[in-house]
This record gives C-alpha cells, structure tokens and sequence, in this order.
C-alpha cells in the first residue's frame, strides 16, 4: 500500500489515510472486494496509531467506501460509484466556488476563467 502521510499538513493523519484510500478506489488501483491492509499492518507500515487507522477506516465504512467483515477484515465496497462521483462532484463544485470568487475579486473576466479551465482540462 502507498500511502504518503505528512506530519506538516493542516489535515489530521486519519484523514490523509481515508483521502488516500478514497483516491486508490476512484483510480482504480483498488477494485471492488479488494482486501485492505489490517488496521494492525497499515499502522504498523505508517508507523501511526492503530486508533488513527481505526478512524480511518471507521470513516471509509460510514462513507461506503469498504465494508468490514468481523474475523475477515475490511475490503472495498462494489456498486459505490454513484456515491463517489457525487461526493467528487460535490468537492470539484466547492473547489471551484471558490476559484470563481478569487477571480472575481482580482477582475479576472468570466471568459478569461473559461479558457483557462478549458486549456487545463485539455492537457490532462
């Protein structure tokens, strides 16, 4: 697992670990059924709490993101994609609120703002 946490961020390590998680899941390098480290293992490999990586993975299940199996572990949740998309959809309209009002208050025209996020777009 390739999670990459930063003791100088403002977000507190269980919500690097979830975001992190939740990105794995979007691109797929996470399938449906997937099994995820233990809590033990992942907080082991961290070198976090095992309470962090509870919270972690406490917030994924709330969100549908994995579901845990008492005995077996915790794996990624099928069918969640309307889910994610619209929790995405939402974070993408948040983020962009508020560029839209950075520009507004530097007098960056509504067309200029078009072709910069149309020229963005087109070279990812």
């Amino acid at each position: 697992m390739n999670i990459i946490l930063s003791q100088n961020s403002s977000k507190p390590i269980y919500e690097q670990i979830v975001e992190q998680f939740k990105t794995l899941i979007l691109c797929g390098n996470l399938n449906a059924n997937d099994a995820l480290p233990s809590m033990r293992l992942l907080a082991k490999e961290l070198r976090v709490s095992l309470i962090t990586t509870k919270r972690a993975y406490e917030e994924l299940e709330r969100s549908g993101y994995i579901y845990t199996i008492a005995g077996k572990g915790s794996f990624v949740c099928s069918g969640n994609h309307e889910t994610i998309y619209n929790e995405q959809f939402s974070q993408i309209t948040q983020q962009l609120s508020e560029v839209v009002s950075r520009a507004k208050l530097n007098n960056v025209s509504l067309e200029d703002l078009q072709n910069l996020l149309i020229k963005l777009y087109e070279q990812e």
